[in-house]
């Protein structure tokens, strides 16, 4: 998929259609729903990212279904999701909403995106089976923010961590934020490279860390 940098509204090629096409005919066991927060107003990515994710639906045979809210007329909709900005996704798992994505999942993140969708459909995460055990173990309220760039070849690797631990634990809230699209909440918390994290507004870390060493990060802000 093209990196999407610009306005211009994203396309999936055919060879990455054919490909995704293979991957969700092989691997999409269980139906997806993904669940998608636009605005008219102040969102540049909004477009780009409802045509993504209808191209990413209309490719899985009806086993993804988009469901689409106005974030301005359906307020009280975006609350029960926690939604407060624009573009948001969100992919339902055993009763939770804690995978999260703020910005469009383009670059390097579309890979986030579609090994998500298959976990989920699958029921399972890649998970060690020791740190899995620990993450459901976490027993308060989490905050994960992944501050991401499409350009950055390992935010992937930190968001799906942060997801697969949200997937494993409802107290876990775990969002991908393009950082260019949302630059005054990167500011505040002073991303200055990516990936950034930021767990419950106060621990911060920069890279993609291995799980156990991320899962630790949270230990520290939850102790």
């Amino acid at each position: 998929m093209r990196h999407l940098l610009s306005s211009i509204m994203p396309m999936i090629e055919d060879a990455e259609r054919e490909k995704l096409a293979k991957i969700f005919n092989d691997e999409l066991k269980a139906p997806v729903k993904a669940v998608l927060f636009t605005s008219e107003v102040n969102c540049e990515y909004c477009e780009a990212t409802e045509q993504l994710l209808t191209e990413v639906s209309e490719l899985s045979g009806g086993k993804i279904t988009l469901e689409k809210h106005d974030f301005d007329s359906e307020r009280e909709t975006a609350e029960s999701y926690g939604v407060d900005k624009t573009p948001a996704i969100i992919i339902p798992f055993r009763g939770g909403n804690g995978v999260r994505y703020y910005g469009i999942p383009g670059g390097y993140e579309f890979t986030s995106l579609i090994e998500d969708i298959a976990d989920i459909s699958g029921g399972s995460t890649r998970l060690q089976e020791d740190v899995r055990s620990q993450v459901k173990a976490v027993g308060k309220k989490v905050h994960i923010q992944v501050f991401v760039t499409p350009t950055c070849p390992w935010c992937p690797k930190a968001v799906r961590t942060a997801h697969q631990f949200a997937m494993e634990n409802s107290s876990i809230l775990s969002d991908m934020v393009e950082a260019t699209e949302f630059p005054e909440l990167a500011r505040s918390f002073e991303v200055m490279a990516v990936p950034k994290i930021v767990i419950n507004g106060d621990i911060s870390f920069e890279g993609a860390m291995p799980e156990q060493t991320f899962l630790d990060h949270i230990r520290k802000s939850i102790d």
